[in-house]
């Protein structure tokens, strides 16, 4: 009642009572005036609809607002994930540029030497030749100095005797041809330059060796799990090793068995920390490895995107493919033998390595590795010719000195 004029009509002072769609309350007076032509209805009924979508804006807010929440975590986690990636490269980055300074200023002390060098050389020329030539001017005027004696001697005999020994001049070189060639320090530091460019070179390709040597470090002995296999698969003794056996097998019911796809997984899983295999691809034209979330759909034809809980490395014929959405296309490894796989569960990273080139080939970053995670294979089928039909081999790591 303290707000009774509130619900008057302004216009015709009357309650009100109804609704127009124009979202206006009117009284029964508006609905034969301004609004006649408008159709109305009581103002419960559309307390009623507008009750239940702000109940549904109810619902819906909280839901806004958790997801937000979680966007900002992700982001957070985000910057957390980059920052310890940079905490670690910065001083690996730093170890690595002081190795290449040190390499810089081995190469400009080894051009200042072989600068220094050549200008001793060329100064020592210079004095040998100067001594020389000061040693033939000394003789030359001491013969000047008896010819011009014997020049005024009147004695017949004595004139004839020292005159022979006069007539045949002392040995000297014909200076003619003689010169002091300045040398060209140009060349030298072309030369030095070269020698750098291909020291810093062999750095340049140590740096990937010194990756996947880092990484081998976390290697973890898997064996592959004949209760998740695909039926075609033929798995050895030693559950090391999976091809395609051309055939489906009759095998017991398993929930955890793949049924429409041709995968197979590791008996092992992992929860953290950071873990490393290699498999032996040699010989095949079509494969794919990575690693799966234990929760993936293993009975139906789910893609497979680290969406949908796998991160793997596809390869068929002539195209290397990590698997996402979009697919991300790789340049092609001539002579791919064996594929080293990295995961840093902690930090949601996954790379790939051409283990026998020792080069690495991709890492995916800002994973999201919520379950366990296992090794996932998978052989592929070979055609009529058998070409394909070599197995994957989960080998041991060789590391090379």
């Amino acid at each position: 009642m303290d707000r009774f004029e509130d619900r008057m009509c302004k216009k015709h002072n009357q309650l009100l009572e109804l609704f127009c769609p124009t979202e206006q309350c009117v009284c029964l007076l508006c609905t034969v005036t301004d609004h006649k032509s408008h159709p109305v209805i009581p103002l419960k009924e559309e307390y009623e609809v507008k009750t239940a979508q702000l109940g549904k804006i109810e619902a819906e807010v909280p839901q806004m607002i958790q997801e937000r929440k979680q966007k900002i975590k992700e982001i957070k986690d985000t910057v957390e994930l980059s920052n310890k990636d940079a905490d670690r490269k910065i001083p690996h980055g730093g170890q690595v540029f002081t190795a290449l300074i040190g390499r810089v200023e081995k190469g400009r002390n080894e051009f200042n030497q072989k600068v220094q060098e050549k200008r001793k050389s060329t100064v020592k020329q210079a004095e040998d030749l100067i001594k020389e030539l000061e040693q033939e001017i000394e003789d030359l005027t001491n013969r000047s100095s008896e010819v011009k004696q014997l020049s005024h001697a009147e004695d017949h005999l004595r004139f004839l005797q020292v005159f022979r020994s006069l007539k045949d001049p002392p040995p000297t070189r014909d200076w003619t041809t003689v010169e002091v060639r300045p040398p060209s320090y140009a060349g030298t530091l072309r030369r030095s330059l070269d020698q750098l460019e291909e020291t810093l070179n062999m750095g340049m390709k140590k740096l990937p060796d010194a990756e996947l040597k880092r990484v081998q470090q976390y290697e973890v002995d898997v064996t592959l799990d004949p209760d998740t296999a695909a039926s075609q698969l033929i798995l050895s003794e030693d559950r090391k090793q999976v091809h395609h056996g051309g055939v489906r097998k009759k095998l017991p019911d398993n929930p955890k068995r793949f049924t429409q796809k041709m995968y197979i997984l590791t008996r092992q899983s992992f929860s953290s920390g950071r873990f490393y295999f290699e498999v032996q691809v040699k010989d095949k034209t079509g494969w794919f490895v990575g690693v799966a979330r234990e929760s993936i759909d293993r009975k139906g034809l789910t893609e497979r995107t680290p969406e949908n809980g796998y991160w793997t490395l596809y390869y068929y014929k002539d195209g290397l493919v990590f698997k996402d959405n979009p697919a991300v296309r790789l340049p092609l490894r001539a002579e791919l033998q064996k594929v080293g796989v990295f995961v840093d569960y902690d930090e949601g990273l996954l790379s790939f390595y051409d283990v026998e080139a020792r080069v690495h080939i991709y890492t995916a970053t800002g994973c999201s590795f919520t379950e366990p995670l296992y090794p996932i294979l998978c052989p592929c089928p070979h055609d009529y010719k058998g070409n394909n039909s070599a197995p994957l081999i989960i080998s041991p790591v060789n590391q090379t000195d």
